[in-house]
């Protein structure tokens, strides 16, 4: 029957319905701040960052920093969304750190409903990259964790393909007058990020056949990856846990790397924990070498065969 002045809403609804939409509210915030926790948790993984030090730069305690990986974030949070959900806006509308453009809605509705080929497709054309049937980019990228080789094997394929070779963190340094341990402890990861973009976007754009030395964390940054995806021949040197600790090891002894891992099953567990939260991501390159009982001659043999492959014969020296 319809509601009769001063009736209760929903009086006419079978008894228990307002319950159960209580329940079902109830329920999707509990999975909407599990998500959350899970998101904030992978993040924190891929940017290779313990709770200790999250806790330090966001100025959170790290008993907090656990609460909300747990799923058990603070209630303003899910207040916020109710309103979002109320006005039928996005949560992230209301947070956003500047004005969208008017035509925002509509790109991000069309986007999620767009196939592979058409997102590929729309990022190509928004990022400059070159289209498919053009001649291939003389530029080759290394990405991996930390000690998987890429200055090494970077050194030895530009020489042997007559290439420039750059190492990203020293052209980072070179710009800004400040090594990166110097601007991660001043600046912060945030700085650091940014200024990396910066430098891969000059790079992109300067003239001539160049092979790429990235720093193990470039992966965090999705902006950043995606153009260096999209300007480069991107390769992953992928390697197991141990090797990677074996490497920097040798690296400090040599005084080639700029901190030293300690000897310790924590150390193992980090690399491990870091590799498993960016292998996603790290196998979004075009190629893969897997270079765990490899020696380098034999690594960047087959690196070299892969790029001329990939490039073809002319490419080779430049021509």
């Amino acid at each position: 029957m319809p509601n009769r002045t001063g009736s209760r809403p929903g009086a006419d609804e079978p008894a228990g319905a307002e319950g159960s939409r209580a329940d079902e509210a109830g329920d999707a915030e509990a999975e909407f701040l599990t998500v959350l926790g899970q998101r904030v948790r992978t993040m924190r993984a891929v940017r290779a960052m313990s709770r200790k030090m999250l806790s330090q730069t966001s100025g959170l305690s790290e008993r907090y920093i656990a609460q909300l990986e747990g799923g058990q974030g603070n209630v303003s949070i899910i207040l916020l969304r109710r309103v979002a959900l109320a006005m039928g806006v996005r949560l992230e509308d209301l947070i956003a750190a500047v004005e969208s453009p008017p035509d925002w809605p509509v790109v991000r509705d069309l986007l999620e409903k767009a196939g592979a080929d058409q997102i590929a497709e729309a990022k190509r054309v928004l990022s400059g990259a070159a289209a498919p049937g053009d001649a291939p980019a003389q530029r080759v990228a290394l990405i991996g964790l930390r000690g998987a080789g890429k200055s090494t094997l970077g050194r030895i394929l530009a020489e042997r393909m007559g290439w420039t070779f750059v190492e990203l963190n020293r052209e980072i340094e070179r710009e800004n007058g400040l090594s990166v341990a110097e601007i991660f402890a001043i600046y912060g990861q945030e700085t650091y990020r940014r200024l990396e973009q910066g430098a891969l976007r000059r790079l992109a754009e300067r003239p001539g056949p160049m092979v790429l030395a990235t720093g193990g964390g470039i992966v965090a940054e999705p902006v950043t990856f995606d153009l260096l995806l999209s300007a480069f021949f991107t390769v992953w040197l992928k390697a197991r846990p141990e090797e990677h600790i074996h490497r920097v090891r040798e690296q400090a002894a040599k005084g080639i790397a700029p901190t030293r891992i300690p000897d310790s099953d924590n150390a193992l567990r980090e690399i491990r924990g870091i590799l498993v939260s960016r292998e996603p991501l790290y196998a979004r390159a075009r190629a893969v070498i897997d270079t765990a009982d490899h020696t380098v001659a034999e690594t960047a043999a087959e690196l070299t065969g892969l790029v001329e492959g990939y490039l073809g014969n002319g490419a080779r020296h430049g021509a």
